[in-house]
């Protein structure tokens, strides 16, 4: 009984110092991990931005993977309205990552029908551009890589633009046979007209407020709107760089040149009209909604810009402190 007790007594002090050194450890790690974190801090707000955008932008193109599951099943996996509900759904989420950071513009028209209202400065639509592209190009390839074995199959190891066993598809847009040039033009200028008219008046405060995170959703109901009422056509992009972005990586990746030549040139259509329907869509919406609001209106700022002013707000009080 005595031995019973000693025993007891040991395996009691042996938990006690095992949970010690774990709680130790966790500490330590804890401690070093956040060490290692302010370390990493960007503190350029342009940077954190563009950063933001680019993951903002890939969430968005892994949604493509529902184009790949039905392409490569032949429909057994999914249908149409699988693919823009991935779409959407993609969308959703790029827009849940990078609200907080850029305010999730994630499309360059958008970001330029905001400088055109005086919301967004000029001078980081480059550097959002090339965030956009980036991320798309990185979000086609993984869903290539993920979806490289079922394509290699589908395809017979041919990577085709047009055909029955063709795939470009599943990443960029392409016309369909009915579709002409200035039928492909009015089509890509009405969707992205739809689609700012549809976002300045989410974004419009004076419309009412909306609860916190709701406007994410009704982001990603605006796109999945549009593209079940105009996507048959040609896929409905409505974003330059979510056509470019892949398209660049389809030209590498194996499909060649044709993913320019396809469809009379098409690839400029996406890229370039999108613009044009953003404007349409941002001088409708100023003229017929937004000028004629009773109160009078207030200069208002992109979250990125309000995020920018507050961290040099921040940094004036730190250094105030300091002193």
């Amino acid at each position: 009984m005595i031995r019973d007790d000693f025993i007891l007594s040991y395996l009691i002090l042996f938990d006690f110092i095992l949970n010690a050194i774990w709680l130790f450890a966790a500490d330590l790690v804890y401690i070093r991990m956040d060490r290692l974190l302010q370390r990493c801090r960007i503190r350029n707000q342009l940077v954190r931005e563009c950063l933001a955008e680019f993951l903002g932008m890939y969430i968005t193109l892994i949604g493509s993977g529902s184009a790949a599951q039905v392409v490569t099943s032949e429909g057994t996996h999914g249908s149409y309205l699988t693919i823009q509900l991935g779409s959407a759904l993609g969308a959703m989420f790029g827009i849940f990552a990078a609200r907080g950071v850029s305010g999730a513009h994630l499309n360059i028209v958008w970001s330029m029908g905001l400088c055109i209202l005086g919301r967004h400065p000029w001078e980081k639509l480059p550097l959002y551009a090339l965030s956009h592209i980036l991320g798309a190009f990185l979000g086609a390839a993984t869903v290539y890589l993920q979806y490289y074995d079922a394509i290699q199959v589908f395809s017979g190891g041919e990577l085709l633009v047009a055909g029955p066993s063709a795939t470009a598809e599943i990443f960029c847009s392409y016309p369909a046979d009915h579709l002409s040039f200035w039928g492909g033009l009015v089509d890509q200028v009405v969707a992205t007209a739809v689609l700012l008219i549809g976002c300045l008046a989410l974004e419009d405060r004076r419309q009412g407020p909306l609860p916190d995170g709701l406007t994410p959703v009704l982001m990603g109901a605006l796109v999945l709107t549009i593209e079940l009422s105009m996507g048959s056509n040609c896929g409905c992009p409505l974003n330059p760089a979510r056509d470019l972005g892949p398209r660049l990586f389809t030209f590498i990746a194996g499909w060649g040149e044709e993913v320019f030549k396809a469809g009379g040139d098409w690839w400029w259509i996406p890229t370039v009209a999108p613009f044009v329907g953003a404007l349409i869509g941002t001088v409708i919406y100023e003229l017929l909604i937004e000028a004629h609001h009773r109160n009078t209106p207030q200069e208002e700022q992109s979250p990125g810009q309000e995020l920018e002013t507050a961290d040099k707000e921040e940094v004036v009080v730190d250094s105030r402190n300091n002193r």
